[in-house]
C-alpha cells in the first residue's frame, strides 16, 4: 500500500493508474470493522482502492471533540494494508485548508434538519471536505457507511448537484453482537455506559417493527424517547422521515427512523429502515 501526504505525490500515483477504476473510502481514522467493510465494498468490481484519513476540523463545533477525537495512524495504516487497500491519502490540515482558504460548500434542505439543526455548520464542513476529497482523487465510486444516514444523503445530493460524475455507495451499518452500531466514538464510553447504550438500537429496532405494522408513529416515538431516557440517555431527537429528503414521510416512498442521544459525554446516532 502506498502512502501519500501531499497533493503532488497523490497525483503522481493516480496518474499511474489512469484507465483503471478507482474507489474512494473517506474516513476520519480510528478504524473499526465498519470501516473495513467499506474497503471490502470498494474492492468489488476490481480496480484500485484509495482510503483517506483526515480528521476534519471544519465539521466540529467549538465545544465538540476535535482535540480528543481518537487518532491512531500507525494502527489504521496497518489495518488498511492488511485489508488490501492500494493507497492511503493522509493529508494535513495545511494541505487541505492552505492559508487563504475561503470556500464553503453548503447543501440546503437535507443539511438543515436533525444533526444540521443540532450542530450548526457541521454539514457545511462535511460537504466542503468531501467535495475536496472527490475532486482530489476523482474516483468512479465513493463508499460511505449508512450509520450516518443524514451525511450520506448530503453527500449524494452534492454529487448530483455538482455533476461530479461519481457513484455514491452506501454500506449497511456494522454492529456489535448486542446490536450497538460500530463507531469510533464508542471508545469514549465507560463500561457502564456501554452496557446501557444498547438501549438505542433495541428501541429503534422495536419501533421500526411496530411502525411497519401500522402502529401510531407519535405513540411509538414517544415510547422510544422514554426507553432511552430510562437507560440514561439525553435525547436530541427521534423521528421518522422520508429516507431521501429527510422531510415528513410520503406514502409509497422509503422511510427511515433516526435518533441521536447522549449518554454521559458521548453523543451516539443510529437509524433503521422502516419497511
Amino acid at each position: 500500500m502506498e502512502l501519500c501526504r501531499d497533493l503532488e505525490a497523490l497525483r503522481t500515483v493516480l496518474a499511474r493508474w489512469r484507465g483503471e477504476a478507482v474507489a474512494l473510502v473517506p474516513t476520519m481514522g480510528a478504524l473499526h470493522a465498519g470501516h473495513l467493510a467499506l474497503v471490502e465494498e470498494a474492492q468489488r468490481g476490481g480496480g484500485k482502492v484509495v482510503a483517506s484519513i483526515f480528521v476534519n476540523p471544519r465539521q466540529f463545533g467549538p465545544t465538540e471533540d476535535f482535540a480528543r477525537y481518537p487518532r491512531q495512524e500507525a494502527a489504521d495504516a496497518a489495518a488498511l494494508e492488511q485489508a488490501g487497500c492500494d493507497l492511503l491519502w493522509m493529508p494535513s490540515v495545511g494541505v487541505m485548508y492552505p492559508r487563504g482558504f475561503a470556500t464553503n460548500v453548503s447543501v440546503s434542505g437535507v443539511s438543515d434538519v436533525l444533526d444540521g439543526a443540532a450542530r450548526p455548520g457541521h454539514f457545511d464542513g462535511v460537504a466542503t471536505v468531501v467535495t475536496k476529497l472527490l475532486t482530489q482523487v476523482r474516483p468512479d465510486r465513493a463508499v460511505f457507511g449508512e450509520k450516518d444516514w443524514q451525511q450520506l444523503q448530503v453527500v449524494r445530493r452534492l454529487a448530483v448537484d455538482l455533476n461530479l460524475g461519481v457513484e455514491i455507495v452506501g454500506v449497511p451499518t456494522r454492529r456489535d453482537a448486542d446490536g450497538l452500531a460500530l463507531s469510533s466514538r464508542n471508545a469514549y464510553l465507560s463500561a457502564d455506559e456501554r452496557a446501557r447504550a444498547v438501549a438505542l438500537p433495541r428501541a429503534l429496532g422495536e419501533a421500526a417493527r411496530r411502525i411497519a405494522a401500522g402502529d401510531d408513529v407519535g405513540v411509538v416515538l414517544a415510547e422510544v424517547r422514554g426507553a432511552l431516557e430510562a437507560a440514561g440517555f439525553v435525547v436530541d431527537y427521534t423521528t421518522l422521515v422520508d429516507a431521501e429528503w429527510l422531510t415528513a414521510p410520503v406514502a409509497g416512498r422509503s422511510r427511515r427512523l433516526l435518533a441521536a442521544a447522549r449518554i454521559g459525554t458521548t453523543r451516539l446516532i443510529d437509524n433503521m429502515a422502516v419497511e
